[in-house]
């Protein structure tokens, strides 16, 4: 077992500034999670923090974030489009101040997003994912360009719907870029502010986060965002490092994510995973829907399988469904040329679908008041009726880029759940609703942060780890673990 003094006694002193633990039992049993499930990736780590009832009750960190830094809850960290979770929140909070309306033509609030037939286009579609307004490479844009706030809503304003490929078999495109200008400049026009003074103002001051949520990272801060391995200052600073902290040594620098051969150590780490006799089950039972017949169908099924990354990750995400031309078109620029969103500069820029930069705590902060349907200490943030609003799902059948039923609420997608369900009632301000399913968002990196509105529950998960969601299966083992935990302690 790793030696994981360092993050535990990080996490102690950390928990005097977000509340006293109420459940030790799961936080030690998280603790053990996450350095089990550093794999083979130390030093590489990550940090999770959960809330309920407005209270943190657990949260645990492993491995470095920096050469010269250990992850802790309050760690700043990339995290890709689990910042789009943030930026509908505070669209959220701007509709139950009455500056926004989810129904009116955002060209009402911002005059130049009306061209190219975008006059009628309204936050609630948007929100939902089903403008069609998804594609980045129908805009002219380079690197230098994307990097340039005010260049860019120029370019989203002027920009064309495009529907995507086979659009009839969908129900949304997720718009994983052009999402982030469009929300990002409808704020600024009902505001009068700058997006980065927008958030401090309406959201991250009011939860007590200001300096650890960002769109857009101030020169001070960027030396204290966590880093990929491969980018720390160089391999020798690393090694001493993780032997200082008893950590594994770095394995070699990759390009890019990639699905790795998983080795006996991570197999035998899934399958010690509270969760794994459920994705065994729910692998063996849609073995048996594709290849039962009338002389096997007493025998498929009954013999459970040993999975891997890849088959556990196909559980939540059918990477057969997926249409490469519209994933394509969402998230790579026509130029193809690579951005690197962990350079100082793109951090500093404001680039609000995609380089959200907040800790565990905050994230997790953040969904702790959607948790308690939009009150936070006593104030309300978002009212009732808007609450009720952002919380209904507004479709539910396939993505055309995701290759998954997201449910899209208004900016955040369904919890990725399969070993725990919920449909419920919650109490409100003054009243009880019945609720869907929990929400929240994802990153490209498979970061997380969600919330429980039956149980006041709220969780985010942030790593260093050089994957992504479609081939990792941390968020969805973690998420899978706080449920188990919780709903054993209920």
């Amino acid at each position: 077992m790793k030696n994981n003094n360092e993050s535990i006694s990080t996490t102690t002193h950390q928990n005097a500034t977000v509340g006293t633990y109420t459940d030790n039992h799961i936080q030690r049993r998280l603790q053990q999670l996450l350095t089990d499930l550093q794999l083979d990736d130390a030093p590489a780590g990550c940090a999770l923090v959960v809330y309920q009832a407005g209270k943190c009750i657990a949260q645990a960190s492993v491995g470095l974030a920096r050469a010269d830094l250990s992850w802790n809850p309050d760690t700043l960290s990339l995290n890709f489009s689990t910042g789009k979770g943030i930026l509908a929140t505070l669209v959220h909070v701007l509709v139950s101040q009455k500056k926004l309306d989810y129904d009116l033509p955002i060209a009402h609030y911002w005059l130049a997003f009306g061209a190219q037939n975008k006059e009628k286009i309204t936050l609630r579609s948007v929100m939902s994912h089903q403008a069609d307004l998804f594609s980045i490479q129908s805009i002219d844009l380079d690197n230098e360009t994307v990097l340039d706030w005010n260049m860019m809503l120029e370019k989203i304003a002027a920009m064309p719907v495009t529907a995507p490929e086979q659009a009839e078999l969908y129900d949304s495109a997720y718009s994983a870029l052009v999402y982030g200008w469009v929300l990002g400049g409808v704020i600024e026009a009902v505001t009068a502010m700058p997006l980065a003074q927008a958030l401090r103002h309406y959201l991250t001051e009011p939860l007590g986060i200001a300096n650890s949520c960002y769109f857009g990272v101030p020169e001070n801060q960027v030396d204290k965002v966590a880093r990929l391995v491969k980018n720390f200052e160089s391999v020798e600073e690393v090694s001493e490092n993780a032997q200082e902290s008893s950590q594994p040594q770095p394995r070699s620098r990759r390009h890019k994510p990639v699905l790795k051969p998983d080795s006996v150590d991570t197999l035998q780490a899934y399958s010690d995973l509270p969760s794994y006799a459920c994705w065994q089950q729910q692998a063996a039972n849609q073995y048996a829907i594709q290849s039962v017949t009338a002389d096997n169908k007493e025998q498929v099924g009954k013999v459970l399988p040993t999975l891997d990354t890849a088959q556990i990750n196909r559980l939540y995400f059918d990477n057969s469904q997926l249409n490469l031309k519209n994933y394509k078109a969402a998230l790579l620029l026509a130029s193809k040329e690579p951005i690197d969103y962990y350079h100082p500069q793109t951090l500093q820029a404001t680039i609000p679908a995609a380089s959200g930069v907040a800790s565990a705590h905050a994230l997790a902060t953040i969904y702790a008041m959607l948790a308690n349907c939009g009150m936070w200490q006593g104030k309300t943030l978002i009212d009732e009726a808007t609450f009720k609003q952002l919380s209904t799902p507004q479709v539910t059948g396939m993505d055309a880029v995701m290759p998954a039923h997201m449910d899209w609420r208004l900016g955040y997608h369904r919890r990725f759940s399969i070993c725990n369900s919920d449909n419920f009632e919650v109490n409100t301000h003054d009243t009880k609703f019945h609720a869907p399913q929990s929400f929240g968002h994802m990153g490209y990196n498979g970061s997380v942060a969600w919330c429980d509105p039956e149980r006041q529950l709220s969780f985010a998960f942030v790593h260093n780890f050089d994957v992504t969601m479609l081939n990792d299966i941390r968020q969805f083992a973690l998420t899978e673990a706080v449920l188990d935990l919780i709903n054993t302690e209920i």
